[in-house]
């Protein structure tokens, strides 16, 4: 049955490919996507129903293709067809049967981005897209075909391509007209590059899972997509022996666990089992847990993947009558290569160790005609990395040209700024001055009148009168002169702080930029990092504020480390253990586990902001 449905989608796929096909000598850019008709708006409607439904817009597309809109494509939307075509073979697992008519596509989206009208007026959303995806699935050709390096440089060029027209993606929401695809598109290309580093047991894995995971959480891939990926991070930090960060992780993917009746829950399930076990559990509780599993198995593939976990916890364990039993399944009956290797690894293994010769040799030769060449692989990752470092370094300049790009906007918005001010000031300046000369005007005025006034009254009478006008007259210059002094009222010197200090304020400044959290990873926040020297700052201020502060608590307390006296410092500023976490770059349970141990030193249940702020203010 099976069977013939795929030869029922290679059929239509091939209807599709002659209904589609470009001529050869069409030019490149006879049709801009401001000229699409009819059997565009088709093509769009396919396209976003196959990010909700991929499964049922296959056959609208048969259908599509078999309508007479389909004889009218133009240029541009013939190569969007093309495009179309490749995304749902693929996301219907089949194989990509349009490959020739694809690689036209890509080169002829590639011709579009050379255009700035089309990459910078209305249509930029589309062809920036397009082209993307155009790469991604030219990339998945060349995985299918086992070229990795090259499939790894069309995704790596997918990424560039957004990010270049797109740099603030991350931060990208959708809008009627243009639907959130792009962060999910990247969490998709992320995620496919974790997937192929991880395949070739490289680190890079990692990153690019907490990629996939940051536009993940913007539009999620699909209602599994957070659990496969903090599971792959889970599996990605055991299988580099970092327990702490697996286990972390593989918690955080049961937060999302929704279905239990699915592969997901059982795959992460199987993979808490072993983490348990490498975390010295015991092999009987996680065997159990597995053998929970395998009875769940949905099919024979799945349960021997869960046989060779099983296996894996008994060789690992010595036990080897037990894991015979498990891994010899694996290898006559599993088609994973990778499992069926690791299999036949332990298997001769075990045999050597037991003087079956016979035995090694079989399993020894299986490996030798299904062995890949050790040169030949080291080669491979050394490009892989070499492209993916490539690619690093793009991200490191572009990031460097964005924030100076920034800098130039806030260093222009600071000049218009104080240009403003500076005319604000020159006008109140100039208006107070006019005032000032005005008053002064009217200040001689009324002097020369009140000259004039005391002149006339001492050629008047010399009475009682004249004498209480000379004696007004006098107050009056008294007045006049108090009102023309020059008295300046004094500053006030303002007392410092601890809080006050440079350092402190720089803490504080980068703890409410960062919000840390202390269920976030603290390697996110690596840009908030203090250095030795800026550790070395807040223990000078704390000695010069607190009566050496540090001096004073190693004394009182022997036990304590020099770290220790640094994340005092931290604590006394009032700082949470998701901060010290994300500035000292440190695991939060790592933190947490240093407070409580501070707080047993120091015999109180109280905060340590509180505990220290007591023995600081106490001399």
């Amino acid at each position: 049955m099976k069977l013939r449905i795929y030869i029922w989608i290679v059929l239509m796929v091939a209807v599709m490919m002659v209904r589609c096909k470009t001529p050869p000598d069409s030019p490149a850019l006879t049709v801009t996507p401001s000229q699409m008709g009819t059997a565009s708006r088709a093509l769009e409607n396919i396209d976003s129903l196959m990010w909700k439904e991929p499964d049922s817009t296959l056959a609208v597309m048969m259908e599509f293709a078999a309508s007479p809109k389909a004889d009218s494509l133009n240029v541009f939307e013939k190569h969007y067809c093309q495009l179309l075509v490749s995304e749902l073979l693929y996301k219907n697992d089949y194989g990509q049967s349009n490959r020739t008519e694809l690689l036209q596509t890509v080169h002829y989206f590639d011709s579009l981005m050379q255009v700035p009208e089309l990459v910078e007026g209305p249509s930029r959303y589309v062809n920036v897209f397009l082209s993307a995806r155009a790469h991604y699935m030219n990339g998945v050709g060349y995985y299918e075909r086992d070229s990795v390096v090259a499939a790894c440089g069309e995704y790596l060029k997918a990424l560039e391509i957004v990010e270049t027209h797109f740099p603030n993606v991350e931060t990208r929401r959708a809008t009627s007209l243009q639907p959130n695809h792009l962060p999910r598109f990247m969490a998709l290309t992320y995620g496919r590059l974790g997937e192929l580093f991880d395949n070739q047991f490289m680190q890079n894995a990692i990153y690019c899972y907490k990629k996939a995971l940051v536009f993940n959480i913007i539009e999620p891939t699909s209602p599994t997509g957070m659990v496969n990926l903090l599971s792959s991070l889970g599996r990605e930090y055991h299988f580099f022996s970092q327990m702490d960060s697996a286990e972390y992780y593989n918690n955080e993917a049961w937060k999302y666990v929704s279905d239990t009746n699915h592969l997901t829950y059982r795959n992460l399930f199987s993979q808490q089992a072993l983490l348990n076990y490498y975390l010295g559990k015991g092999v009987e509780p996680a065997v159990n847990d597995l053998r929970y599993m395998v009875a769940k198995s949905q099919n024979e593939d799945e349960k021997l993947t869960r046989f060779a976990t099983i296996g894996h916890i008994y060789y690992e364990a010595q036990n080897y009558d037990s894991a015979l039993f498990y891994l010899i399944q694996v290898f006559e009956n599993k088609d994973d290569a990778s499992l069926k290797w690791d299999a036949a690894e332990k298997l001769r293994s075990i045999y050597q160790s037991r003087g079956d010769t016979l035995k090694v040799t079989q399993y020894a030769i299986f490996q030798a005609e299904n062995a890949v060449s050790e040169v030949e692989s080291n080669y491979q990752v050394s490009q892989l990395n070499e492209l993916f470092q490539q690619h690093l370094q793009w991200e490191q300049e572009r990031a460097e040209a964005e924030r100076q790009q920034a800098a130039r906007l806030r260093r222009n918005r600071m000049i218009v700024v104080v240009s403003v001010l500076v005319a604000v000031a020159a006008l109140l300046a100039w208006l107070l001055h006019r005032r000032k000369m005005k008053q002064q005007r009217d200040e001689a005025s009324q002097q020369m009148e009140a000259e004039r006034e005391a002149h006339r009254l001492e050629k008047a009478s010399m009475s009682g009168r004249l004498k209480r006008s000379n004696q007004e007259l006098r107050e009056l210059k008294d007045q006049m002169r108090q009102q023309v002094g020059n008295g300046a009222p004094k500053q006030e010197a303002q007392a410092e702080s601890f809080n006050d200090e440079p350092i402190c304020r720089l803490i504080m400044e980068r703890v409410h930029e960062g919000q840390f959290k202390a269920q976030m990873d603290c390697k996110l926040y690596q840009d908030y990092a203090l250095g030795k020297e800026q550790v070395m700052a807040l223990r000078e201020a704390a000695d010069r504020h607190f009566n050496q502060f540090t001096v004073r608590l190693a004394k009182a307390y022997p036990n304590l480390t020099k770290g220790d006296l640094d994340y005092c410092c931290l604590y006394l500023l009032g700082l949470s253990d998701a901060d010290v976490s994300a500035l000292m770059q440190r695991a939060y349970n790592t933190v947490s586990e240093r407070s409580r141990k501070l707080k047993g030193v120091f015999g109180s249940e109280e905060p340590l902001s509180a505990t220290l702020r007591n023995f600081a203010q106490f001399e």
